[in-house]
């Protein structure tokens, strides 16, 4: 699976963009002679448990790939050496890492008392290492009672502190840990915009904070494999079918542990409730986890045939379970922030991470009191399927982070300097992100193009791509996945970073579920559609799909000349008649998603059939395929061309003709575009009269042909009172595509950084 939004070759750049980075590699050679005759930069990286090493992992190695810049030293600690929680320490060793150093800082007890003993035992010993080692820079992940002990070492030996993942919030005591370590920290790798924000609401240095995306998903965007259901047998058993099944993961909550095992103990109740195979983990380290264990084995989890308990899954087999999972249950961060980029169904028990951003695939539970409760949650989520979320990063980090690394100039001062009080409203400082244009990828379907177009946040189309579009469902939807993938790769190139896709096309859309339920008779084999997963699943992007009309005043609301209006209509003349509504700010979909069917008023009660199946709508009349038929009459009884035309004979004659022909002064043909404008008139009449909306706009290419028709109409049918409503021609040139694009836009700048 590709990922987007970095850049790693200077070659893919053009012009200013090219010229930076041979600036910034210049820049980082001066650093290091600077830094000492090209010396490389010594990193230790300092790992307590199971859970940071997956963070840290994906830098480790990216380090490892650059000996030319960096020596790496690997410091173990914590939980990774107890026997109990699985000796974790083993999984560094599978990945080919030297293990520096090894220390054993916990004190058993699995209570208050035994955390902060092991806050001490750590500080007892840290400092040998430390200047055994003489790292310049130690990279210290998370909120752990551990890693605040290896900050609080470096920070007094005068060692610079690298911190991951800080600003975020989660609710417990671990935000008072990881904000502990930020004050520590030199240096800050945030995974979301929030998160960033907080940091500088904190008074950290904006210039030392890297908005890079989380590590861990530089490998969950490219983990979903063929190869899943072995893993999945291996670990649940034989009979255990993808998406059939639970993984449970459930840690001591420090500041109220009596709670927090009640709390599980109605959890494990309720999943033997359910009766779906379930795969629990054991709980971390801290005060509680051995009363958490004891109410695993009361109940007889070991032993019970719908559940297998765990002490360590590797983390590569880890992501293929949660990613396939049915469903997800406990209070560990994982569940909030690394499933939501498989789309997986999340369950989050309690108060452990109450403060964290999640996508939509995220239920909370917070008072999660009853085993009913829970049981509820389980019924609502179970086998449920979710846009992929990229809340916490595109896949990209670790680039980031190791440029980041490089412009560590050693010679500027160790002191901590804290920027008081304004809180920047400026994006991060990260010269990849700075220069990278925040895009959708936006997709129109239309009866004869399919069209694919990179649009920037200022709705300049970047790139379009146009194919015709295949007739039948199979080979349609394989060319849309084809072209978007070949559009959000162009898009690294071009520097934008692609945040989402937004789908335009004709018929009846569920835009809640992004299924098109009924498409027009253009639009073949495209009934009862899902269009959200299969883009979802290939890009791991979030998708949004609506149909062409609304999609059109979205564009207008955004773009054009809707922008700022509470109220207005926009109506689409093209082939078909289309439109959208927006009320409030809002746009109308109505109780079935059928609102804003414009093209289908009736304006007559005798007039021409309808592609609906009903007679006199205005699309009947106004349309460019009604304008075709009645060319095509006239073309026939040959009334339709006069001086100055000619049809070539492999030419279809169309609306385009019919136009011209009335330019030229063909009598008939004036009458039928007068026609087809009073007809068109008399709808948005009726739409003043219905709505009342500030503004009328009509777009698309027979627009600027009708807006007079269509005023004198007014004028002469409509009340007094909505006499003085403006109509106006749509200047945008592609609303489709920049409707679609707005969906994404609109919603993602929200929250995604």
């Amino acid at each position: 699976m590709e990922t987007y939004g970095y850049l790693q070759r200077e070659s893919c750049f053009q012009g200013p963009h090219e010229l930076y980075f041979k600036n910034l590699s210049k820049r980082n050679k001066q650093i290091m002679e600077k830094n000492g005759n090209n010396r490389k930069l010594r990193v230790c990286v300092a790992t307590c448990n199971r859970a940071d090493y997956s963070k840290l992992a994906p830098i480790m190695f990216g380090i490892k790939t650059e000996p030319e810049f960096f020596e790496l030293d690997v410091v173990v600690l914590g939980s990774h050496l107890i026997d109990d929680y699985g000796n974790t320490y083993r999984m560094i060793e599978q990945d080919d890492f030297d293990i520096n150093t090894r220390l054993h800082t916990i004190v058993r007890g699995e209570d208050e008392a035994a955390m902060v003993e092991s806050v001490g035992l750590a500080l007892v010993k840290l400092p040998d290492v430390l200047n055994r080692l003489k790292p310049d820079i130690m990279i210290v992940h998370g909120d752990r009672f551990d890693a605040l002990a290896l900050a609080t070492s470096a920070a007094l030996m005068n060692i610079r502190i690298l911190h991951i993942e800080g600003g975020e919030v989660s609710g417990t005591i671990d935000d008072s840990i990881r904000h502990a370590i930020t004050k520590l920290a030199h240096y800050h790798v945030c995974c979301t915009r929030s998160a960033e924000q907080h940091l500088i609401s904190m008074c950290e240095d904006h210039d030392r904070i890297l908005l890079a995306g989380c590590p861990s998903y530089d490998k969950l965007l490219s983990a979903k494999n063929k190869d899943y259901m072995s893993i999945i047998r291996m670990w649940l058993g034989d009979d255990v079918k993808s998406k059939d099944y639970i993984v449970a993961l459930q840690h001591p909550v420090t500041t109220d542990i009596k709670h927090s095992i009640k709390m599980f103990e109605l959890t494990l109740d309720a999943l033997i409730s359910f009766n779906k195979r379930t795969l629990v983990l054991f709980p971390n380290i801290d005060a509680g986890s051995k009363e958490m264990v004891r109410v695993m084995r009361k109940k007889g989890i070991e032993h019970h045939p719908n559940f297998r308990a765990v002490k360590h899954v590797p983390f590569d087999q880890f992501i293929q379970l949660v990613a396939h999972a049915g469903c997800m249950i406990g209070n560990s961060s994982c569940g909030v922030r690394e499933v939501g980029a498989f789309g997986t169904p999340v369950i989050n028990l309690g108060t452990r991470q109450i403060g964290r951003e999640t996508g939509e695939n995220v239920l909370h539970v917070r008072d999660a009191d009853t085993q009913d409760k829970i049981l509820q949650a389980l019924h609502l989520q179970f086998g449920k399927q979710y846009p992929c979320s990229k809340i916490y990063g595109d896949g990209n980090a670790v680039p980031r982070i190791l440029k980041f690394l490089k412009s560590i100039d050693l010679q500027e001062p160790l002191q901590k300097k804290f920027c008081f009080p304004p809180v920047k409203e400026n994006i991060s400082q990260d010269i990849d992100h700075i220069l990278e244009t925040l895009s959708a990828l936006a997709v129109d379907l239309g009866g004869t193009n399919l069209r694919v177009a990179i649009v920037s946040m200022k709705g300049e189309i970047v790139k379009k791509y146009t194919q015709f579009n295949p007739k039948t469902y199979e080979e349609r939807i394989n060319l849309i996945l084809q072209m978007c993938v070949e559009a959000a790769a162009e898009a690294v190139k071009l520097n934008c970073r692609i945040l989402g896709v937004g789908i335009s096309t004709g018929g009846r859309v569920n835009p809640r579920e992004g299924i098109v339920l009924h498409s027009t008779k253009l639009i073949q084999e495209w009934n009862s559609v899902d269009l959200r997963t299969p883009l979802s699943d290939t890009l791991h992007l979030p998708v949004w799909v609506d149909n062409d009309g609304n999609c059109a005043a979205l564009a207008e609301r955004k773009f054009g000349q809707g922008k700022g209006l509470e109220n207005f209509v926009t109506l689409i003349t093209g082939t078909g008649i289309g439109g959208g509504i927006i009320h409030q700010h809002e746009l109308i979909h109505g109780s079935s998603f059928c609102a804003a069917e414009l093209g289908h008023l009736v304006v007559s009660l005798d007039g021409p059939d309808c592609s609906c199946g009903s007679h006199g709508c205005i699309e009947a009349y106004a349309s460019g395929m009604a304008l075709q038929r009645e060319a095509k009459k006239l073309h026939d009884e040959d009334l339709l061309l006069v001086e100055g035309m000619s049809v070539p004979k492999d030419e279809a004659v169309g609306a385009l003709h019919l136009i011209q022909a009335a330019k030229l002064g063909n009598a008939k043909a004036q009458s039928i575009l007068r026609t087809a404008g009073t007809a068109l008139g008399l709808g948005v009449v009726n739409i003043l009269h219905t709505m009342n909306p500030s503004l009328v706009i009509l777009s698309g290419v027979l627009a600027s042909h009708y807006i007079h028709i269509v005023k004198d109409i007014i004028r002469q049918q409509a009340l007094s009172s909505v006499q003085d409503v403006d109509v106006v021609v749509s200047d945008l040139v592609d609303p489709a595509l920049l409707g679609a694009a707005s969906m994404v836009l609109d919603y993602t700048t929200r929250r995604i950084y």
